[in-house]
């Protein structure tokens, strides 16, 4: 781990300023460009917030070699199994942000992202610490205003209370479109959303998650 720490990490960091070392994002008055922080032009940009040991997010680097992916993680451990993910996979169309996403978030500017992630957040399920929860009125207001029109947002729980307080407030904006007809279309994984350990430990658990769909109104 110290080896990926020490020799992989900064060719990947963003820095808590939003600065990124080999490639200094463009700055518009503290704005961030977030195509820029990658060396090479890519299709799109994906966000993900939270990103656990780094499968999910691994996996979509890899078979998306054309779009940039975004990580926030603020947990070392997360940080160095996406570091192994990287270098097994020779992953060079990521970067990671190791911590607080918000005042990141603060500084890209609008509909600069084509897909977002929130993929199994801590549900915080004491009353007194629901504050803490990712997943608030104001950060779907910063998700929407990130997302390019027909962009998705991508957010999975297995605690179903979170789950409720997250379809309460995604589809209690008219900009957020829940793309879920059926049950099937928020109990089963899409193809294109691979399983982590998290979720393999909730369903061996007995808990059900939820993969819930939003797509950025045009």
């Amino acid at each position: 781990m110290q080896s990926l720490m020490r020799d992989l990490l900064p060719a990947l960091l963003i820095a808590s300023d939003g600065s990124e070392c080999p490639h200094s994002p463009e700055s518009n008055a503290g704005q961030i460009e977030p195509s820029s922080l990658f060396a090479a032009p890519m299709r799109e940009i994906w966000l993900e917030i939270g990103f656990g040991a780094g499968e999910h997010l691994a996996w979509q680097a890899e078979n998306n070699p054309d779009v940039g992916l975004i990580g926030c993680e603020p947990y070392i451990n997360g940080v160095a199994s996406l570091l192994r993910h990287a270098s097994d996979r020779d992953l060079s169309n990521i970067r990671i942000l190791p911590d607080d996403v918000r005042p990141f978030l603060e500084r890209l500017p609008d509909a600069c992202l084509t897909r977002l992630f929130v993929l199994f957040p801590d549900p915080w399920p004491k009353r007194r610490h629901q504050e803490r929860r990712i997943v608030q009125w104001e950060t779907l207001a910063t998700f929407s205003r990130l997302l390019k029109p027909g962009g998705e947002l991508r957010l999975a729980t297995d605690d179903p209370q979170y789950q409720r307080w997250m379809l309460i407030r995604a589809t209690g904006r008219s900009d957020l479109i829940w793309l879920a007809q059926r049950p099937g279309d928020w109990k089963v994984r899409p193809d294109d959303w691979p399983e982590t350990r998290y979720e393999a430990k909730a369903i061996k658990e007995g808990r059900s998650p939820a993969f819930l769909r939003f797509r950025k109104a045009a």
